[in-house]
């Protein structure tokens, strides 16, 4: 017998209809063109998406500036950006019944060193992920014209967002990225109005809701994925994303997604660096559990839900949305199997190494594995080396990287 909650509808504050509780959360696939626009590989992933059963289906981060990646392969949709190939993607993706939400992001200083481009962030202070930290950009304080510029190209994107058919954005404000960055005590500390106090740190993405907000219709979808901690001693901690998430309530927000981390303690893969236990499953979930007692908007939860019944927990704890990741990538058909009670559990190999960076590179390494056949229309497949995807993983990267970089010496995209 199926659980009645799970398959049960959501309206959101927007007057918007969900028409289950599962959330496609973000992945990065790294499969755009040459142009880093959606083609087939997309389209044939998402409908393995859409037709597996979740309502609501969350993109990998597209981003909203060109010359700021967080991978050669990503999505770019930004003023000049031809809608055509973004229209195909969304109606795809929709064709069963499902919401596409557009995950905007800008990475800030995220970047890998070979990939160039403009490495900002709020302070010029690098990624210090030990010996591997040379492999990131350094970071360019950010000027007060290239703030506001960068709010208004999240603005922009998700205008064009809605243009080409999405049902909403997910503005990434987690896991390390120029948000997230500007949210951060350790990574902002800037002596003007963007930095100091939570308020000023805050300003930022308040900034960028509220420019989003302005330039699209009441029913788009507008969220906001949040770290509940950074699990870093003296960052962003939980009491922050508390008081933030209070004054977000006022903006317009549809939802919230909690997670936690970034590329120094990579926490969204069950990793921290500050000595937090990190629950097996549902990472996040009593985090999320707490921030339910204050939110007047709906909560999801993302990070290691791989079980029906952890999915249900979920719920039953008074958090409103379900999102998943890893185990969509092995088994886009989970929400209907769940439906009819069937229990495959896959999980692809952990790999037990000294580095927790390296851990991490080869965790996204399998998961953009899986993508990439589901790109191929094949099924996926848990039979992998982590070794091995880690090196070809790295192969492919550095192929898409010579193709991202002839790109941006041929001066194709719009500034």
């Amino acid at each position: 017998m199926m659980n009645s909650k799970l398959y049960s509808p959501l309206t959101l504050p927007n007057g918007v209809t969900l028409t289950n509780r599962f959330v496609k959360a973000a992945m990065e696939e790294n499969l755009s063109d040459e142009n880093l626009e959606p083609n087939t590989a997309l389209w044939n992933l998402y409908e393995a998406f859409a037709k597996g059963g979740v309502g609501t289906i969350i993109t990998g981060n597209v981003m909203v500036d060109h010359r700021s990646m967080t991978g050669p392969g990503g999505v770019v949709l930004e003023k000049g950006t031809k809608l055509e190939n973004f229209k195909i993607w969304s109606s795809k993706t929709k064709s069963d019944g499902a919401k596409i939400i557009m995950q905007i992001n800008h990475p800030g200083r995220q970047i890998l060193a070979k990939l160039g481009g403009n490495v900002w962030a709020p302070s010029a202070i690098s990624v210090d992920i030990g010996s591997l930290s040379k492999l990131l950009g350094k970071p360019k304080a950010m000027e007060e014209f290239e703030i506001l510029e960068t709010i208004n190209r999240f603005a922009n994107t998700a205008k064009l967002a809605e243009e080409s058919g999405f049902d909403g954005v997910q503005i990434h404000a987690a896991h390390g990225y120029l948000i997230s960055q500007f949210l951060s005590p350790l990574v902002n500390q800037r002596k003007d109005q963007w930095g100091g106090s939570l308020e000023n740190r805050s300003r930022f993405l308040t900034e960028v809701i509220q420019s989003v907000r302005k330039v699209v219709s009441a029913n788009f979808i507008v969220s906001v994925k949040i770290n509940s901690s950074d699990f870093q001693k003296g960052g962003f901690q939980f009491e922050d994303a508390i008081s933030v998430i209070k004054s977000l309530q006022k903006l317009g927000v549809d939802f919230i997604e909690i997670s936690g981390g970034n590329y120094e303690a990579p926490a969204m893969q069950g990793v921290s660096r500050d000595g937090s236990t990190l629950a097996r499953e549902a990472y996040f979930l009593d985090f999320a559990k707490e921030i339910t007692k204050i939110s007047t908007i709906p909560i999801m939860v993302t990070g290691g839900i791989s079980r029906k019944e952890i999915a249900e927990s979920v719920l039953d704890s008074g958090v409103s949305l379900v999102g998943i990741a890893t185990s969509l990538a092995i088994n886009p058909n989970l929400p209907n199997e769940w439906r009819e009670n069937k229990e495959t559990n896959q999980k692809l190999p952990v790999p037990h190494w000294k580095s927790k960076t390296l851990v991490g590179l080869a965790t996204m390494a399998m998961v953009r594995y899986q993508l990439q056949r589901l790109s191929k229309r094949k099924q996926p497949t848990v039979n992998v080396l982590p070794a091995v995807r880690l090196v070809m993983d790295q192969i492919r990267l550095a192929t898409l990287t010579k193709r991202y970089k002839k790109l941006m010496e041929k001066g194709l995209k719009q500034v």
